[in-house]
């Protein structure tokens, strides 16, 4: 059989404009994994609640971090296909879950290279219903729609992968070295709803204030658990000692109940607490975005500043870092 593979990222607006913010946060916000109500609670709740008044301030934010070349998450994902590309004799192709390229263009494109399987990497770490569970049934739908023929696998979530950690280890390590007082996991929030909507047991998710250490079939598609784990695994593999670390949430959007603490009031508190220097790494997300360079590196290092904050550190994603895309070449070898 001839493979190809298929990196899926998240996505960006075509540009910073309010249009065109307005309409990726329309796609992105009205996917029932997003907003998981009934079509017409999402529908109210996105066009009376969210696009009158966000796109505004997302196109500020969206300003703020584009890049000449386009949107920075795109651009980086672009860079990534390339190099993998080069890294292994098979045809690699990109698509965004929102924006374009489009998902279903990325599996044509696999389709017009004579591809009979598709070797799906979902670029999300942890798994979540917002992101690793609706890429994949994205591609299974586009995949039934232009060739059902199609075979289709996929890199499950490798939150605890030794090649993920060691990878995120050798990124990491050169922006610890000139020293920090604190090193804060910033992991993206996603509604406690969602996790107990994903627990397979029905019962176990957030049930305790432990469940995450109990051992439970739910921690196959927990995103809390994954990140814990993600943290664990780092801080063992770099040596980070117990004290100087902390795991946080942010990017919450409406008013239900999400994941805490928040990313905002924990640089906050940090800095009030007396952490002079503060290194923030974001490890739910491969690639540089809106939320790393925007949210955390203007919003997060004004917030830690004017609490008292010094030596503010954010440390970038995995990008096109040597050992990520060695350790992604590794994957698609492996899936052949």
């Amino acid at each position: 059989m001839k493979r190809g593979v298929l990196l899926v990222n998240l996505g960006s607006p075509a540009s910073p404009s309010v249009a065109d913010v307005r309409r990726y946060l329309n796609q992105f916000l009205m996917d029932p994994r997003v907003i998981d109500s009934p079509w017409i609670i999402r529908r109210l709740v996105v066009s009376l609640f969210i696009l009158p008044s966000r796109p505004k301030r997302s196109a500020e934010a969206y300003h703020s971090i584009w890049w000449p070349e386009g949107s920075p998450l795109v651009v980086i994902s672009q860079r990534v296909q390339n190099l993998v590309r080069q890294a292994i004799d098979m045809p690699v192709a990109l698509g965004m879950s929102y924006g374009k390229p489009s998902i279903e263009s990325a599996v044509q494109e696999l389709i017009d290279a004579g591809i009979e399987e598709v070797f799906l990497i979902p670029l999300f770490p942890h798994y979540a219903m917002s992101t690793y569970e609706t890429v994949v049934v994205a591609v299974e739908e586009a995949i039934a729609k232009l060739k059902p023929s199609l075979k289709l696998t996929s890199q499950p979530p490798f939150y605890n992968s030794p090649d993920y950690i060691e990878a995120s280890v050798a990124g990491v390590a050169p922006h610890l070295a000139g020293g920090y007082d604190h090193l804060l996991f910033s992991y993206h929030g996603l509604p406690e709803r969602h996790l107990r909507k994903s627990d397979p047991t029905g019962s176990h998710c957030l049930a305790k204030p432990d469940c995450c250490q109990v051992s439970s079939p739910a921690h196959r598609t927990c995103y809390r658990h994954q990140v814990f784990a993600t943290t664990a695994a780092f801080v063992a593999k770099a040596g980070v000692p117990s004290d100087k670390y902390s795991v946080s949430f942010q990017s919450r959007l409406g008013r239900d109940p999400w994941l805490r603490p928040q990313t905002d009031e924990t640089i906050h508190r940090l800095a009030r607490s007396g952490v002079k220097r503060l290194a923030v790494m974001c490890p739910s997300f491969v690639s540089d975005c809106l939320e790393t360079l925007e949210e955390i590196g203007i919003q997060g290092k004004e917030t830690f500043r004017q609490a008292g904050g010094d030596q503010f550190t954010l440390i970038p994603c995995l990008n096109e870092q040597p050992r990520w895309i060695e350790t992604l070449a590794r994957w698609c070898r492996g899936a052949s």
